[in-house]
């Protein structure tokens, strides 16, 4: 099927994805209202095959060691897919399925299949990695960029939720490798919550949105002015390197999250 971009519908609530911008979420509205901030570079993007930053773009896989290219330099960024075209291979009026095939400059081949499924109060997003030839690590992870004030609108988004620790961010911002008492933000960090990610957005007098995962690594940026992120993924920034999940013909890598909300 073709590549062109899907609106789904349940309830008052709207969104529609861009198969061919990396496979994104480029609007979600409520009631009308628009939560995610718009742009191409924006919406939600999923990230395949890794999250967050790679030290200096190598990651080791036993003895091989592979470069990605710098996207974010020093360091590579947020995976390829979000770079890539992606084919829809179903869709309907409440859900859509998108795969992804992984080449170069990825090494390794594989498919990723994503699974957007609308409610009328709720978001819900699966993603998975699959191979039928060589094993590879991999992480997976969602990108979302909510609107800070809905559309100006309204007081600031207020982020709420408690981990068990934080990833120590060294200079590079990349993890340290030590875990530290969550310190106040701004943030552009990651975030242990080891019985699953479960964070609450709230847009005082508006909307309420709690992003939950029972993946139990979080990245959470609030250093800008225009918007937040709330990130689960299955493993930190730098993650194919210190906490790499194997994918394997026989077990492939699967992640869910879901985006609900109730009006204030």
């Amino acid at each position: 099927m073709s590549d062109t971009p899907i609106t789904l519908t349940a309830g008052d609530a709207e969104a529609t994805v861009l198969p061919g911008n990396g496979g994104r979420i480029g609007g979600l509205r409520v009631g009308g209202t628009e939560l995610l901030r718009q742009g191409d570079r924006y919406g939600s993007f999923p990230m395949v095959p890794w999250c967050g930053r790679i030290r200096d773009g190598r990651f080791r896989d036993g003895a091989d060691v592979h470069q990605m290219p710098l996207n974010s330099p020093p360091h590579a960024i947020h995976g390829t897919a979000r770079d890539g075209v992606w084919r829809t291979a179903r869709a309907d009026a409440t859900e859509a399925v998108l795969t992804h095939d992984l080449t170069a400059p990825w090494p390794y081949p594989g498919r990723v299949t994503q699974v957007i499924a609308l409610a009328p109060d709720a978001l819900t997003l699966t993603l998975s990695v699959e191979t039928y030839e060589s094993s590879f690590p991999a992480q997976v992870g969602w990108h979302p960029w909510f609107d800070r004030t809905l559309g100006g609108t309204c007081e600031g988004v207020r982020i709420a939720f408690e981990p068990a620790w934080q990833e120590e961010r060294g200079a590079d911002h990349l993890p340290t490798g030590r875990r530290i008492d969550p310190l106040p933000g701004p943030r552009d960090d990651c975030f242990g919550m080891p019985d699953g990610v479960d964070v609450t957005l709230t847009w005082p007098e508006r909307l309420e949105l709690r992003v939950t995962s029972r993946e139990p690594w979080v990245v959470v940026y609030d250093e800008e002015d225009a918007a937040v992120c709330v990130e689960p993924q299955t493993g930190p920034p730098d993650g194919l390197n210190t906490h790499p999940r194997l994918v394997t013909p026989l077990e492939p890598l699967e992640a869910h999250t879901t985006w609900s909300w109730r009006r204030l």
